[in-house]
């Protein structure tokens, strides 16, 4: 075929897999998305690059694909910085075309290199005709392969070179090196002598449940995962859910108390072990992370192994000499948050978040994907709306940002089409996001969208106004968000008490023909519990 570079570049990727495409259309990415999308991949308009680059992320995260993004130069890319940021920072398997302004004149003209680099993404460039193929196959390749977030730079005056298209480069097929023999031995006599062992799984370890099950099963082990990883191991009776400053009391009670924690592919974060807190001083940490430069980096870590998570539990499991049953002496009670006693907050005007998300878990459907933006408000809806496995749970966190969660759901939905999608957002964060209302019912995602509404900033009101400081900057006067969602062709209600979610049977039951949104008026007199925990310093 001959071509452009444009399109050439575009058909490339589509042929290298990227299905999906999310972006905002400018003249400098016109030409390479509309290949792409002639090409067999669906293109998702978004009304911003950042919710472009967050949807792309989610996606890639709940399908285990990697996405594409599509922006325009300069300030499309700026735009999207904020997702980038996210996705690279978890080491999301993305790809974001970028058109780039060469001219020293152009006032489009920015060192997007230098952009990428700043928030950890890895830039790569488009060259020339001769190179396109190649350029544009080694970017898939990194982003798929390392699961990096590349840039692949698509300069202007480039673009309209003429180009052949030819059969890209095959990547080659590298088998993960499983730990080293020694490192199994080590870890196997530990775990055989451990009497309290228990395992922290992260996103690294999302495809290897069976393995770490069956290391567990053979040596006692109770089970959780860091945030990102939630539902890993749900159904499981072993299952404490997420370790660090979302677990329950008993979780983090049952965790404090381990003499041996294995971390497999978990960073064990400051959020992960509340900021070192909650791993006992006399337990032996160790670490299993197929990045060696990933070891050690948030916590003390007593034996550091270099490995991928799957291959190396199987190598454990088979060299455990016999089967204990460590930590596992009687069945758990009280791993979820629902079944922890509280004293409702709630009254007529204000509904309590945590009554409001357990009435909410009953009535949605088992199948579910939820998506959670960041906020004092995001324990609730994390802890207490319960999710099928790990794909039923999009927690884009690492840079902590507001306003990704809806965005992220619209990717989740795309990603997991048979699950009710669910954001979870703080009034805030829906507000700085609200033009990806207009995508959601675009598309025609029958999404689920509750807002915790406390008409606040509320990390900033419960942060600072415990010190007496003037809290005008971080209060806003009441929003009838039910309104402004009406006004976008969604569904929408007003919730200051239980009663009031009543008609989200009828929708579920329904069609769902059109997004669903839920104001809840939510009582924020304190903060949320992992809120005050982060605030002790823990």
């Amino acid at each position: 075929m001959s071509g452009t570079v444009a399109e050439v570049v575009g058909a490339t990727l589509a042929g290298l897999g990227a299905d999906h495409v999310f972006g905002v259309v400018g003249s400098g990415n016109f030409h390479v998305t509309n290949a792409l999308v002639a090409a067999g991949a669906r293109f998702i308009a978004t009304r911003h690059e950042s919710g472009a680059a967050t949807a792309a992320d989610a996606y890639a995260r709940v399908s285990g694909r990697a996405a594409l993004v599509s922006v325009h130069q300069g300030c499309g890319l700026t735009n999207a910085m904020t997702g980038i940021a996210e996705a690279a920072k978890s080491r999301t398997p993305m790809v974001v075309l970028a058109a780039e302004a060469t001219a020293p004149a152009s006032n489009f003209r920015v060192d997007q290199e230098a952009l990428a680099r700043a928030v950890g993404a890895e830039s790569l460039r488009v060259r020339g005709a001769s190179t396109a193929v190649t350029d544009a196959a080694r970017a898939w390749h990194l982003a798929t392969g390392d699961r990096r977030t590349v840039l692949l730079n698509l300069p202007l005056d480039v673009q309209a070179q003429p180009a052949e298209l030819a059969p890209p480069p095959v990547a080659l097929a590298v088998q993960p090196p499983r730990a080293s023999d020694n490192a199994v031995a080590t870890l196997a006599g530990l775990l055989t002598n451990a009497r309290r062992p228990v395992f922290i799984a992260g996103r690294g370890a999302r495809d290897a449940r069976a393995e770490i099950e069956a290391l567990a099963d053979g040596c006692g082990a109770l089970l959780a995962t860091s945030a990102a990883a939630k539902g890993l191991f749900a159904g499981s009776p072993w299952d404490l859910d997420v370790s660090g400053g979302f677990a329950t009391p008993l979780a983090a009670e049952l965790i404090g108390q381990a003499d041996v924690v294995v971390a497999w592919g978990a960073s064990l974060n400051m959020w992960t072990t509340r900021h070192g807190a909650l791993l006992g001083g006399g337990a032996t940490v160790v670490q299993v992370d197929l990045d060696p430069a990933a070891l050690g980096v948030h916590h003390r870590v007593d034996l550091a192994i270099a490995g991928d998570v799957r291959s190396s539990a199987v190598a454990v499991r088979a060299a455990l000499p016999q089967e204990s049953a460590g930590y596992r002496t009687g069945p758990l009670r009280a791993t979820r948050w629902r079944d922890v006693p509280y004293r409702d907050d709630g009254d007529d005007r204000l509904v309590d978040p945590r009554t409001a998300s357990i009435a909410l878990d009953d009535l949605l459907p088992a199948e579910r994907v939820i998506a959670v933006d960041s906020g004092n408000f995001m324990g609730y809806p994390s802890m207490f709306l319960s999710v099928p496995d790990h794909r039923g749970f999009c927690f884009t966190q690492a840079f902590q940002s507001i306003g990704l969660g809806l965005a992220s759901a619209i990717g989740a939905a795309l990603a997991a089409p048979d699950r009710l999608p669910v954001a979870a957002c703080g009034d805030g964060g829906f507000l700085m996001s609200i033009a990806e209302l207009d995508t959601v019912r675009r598309l025609g995602l029958g999404m689920l969208i509750a807002v915790y509404n406390d008409e606040a900033y509320g990390a900033e009101v419960h942060h600072f106004g415990p010190g007496g400081h003037p809290l005008d900057t971080v209060r806003f006067p009441e929003t009838d968000l039910a309104a402004i969602a009406r006004g976008h062709g969604c569904a929408a209600l007003t919730v200051r008490k239980p009663a009031d979610l009543g008609p989200v049977k009828e929708w579920v039951d329904g069609p769902r023909g059109v997004p669903m949104v839920l104001d809840l008026k939510v009582a924020a007199g304190h903060p949320s519990w992992w809120l005050a925990e982060a605030f002790r310093g823990h």
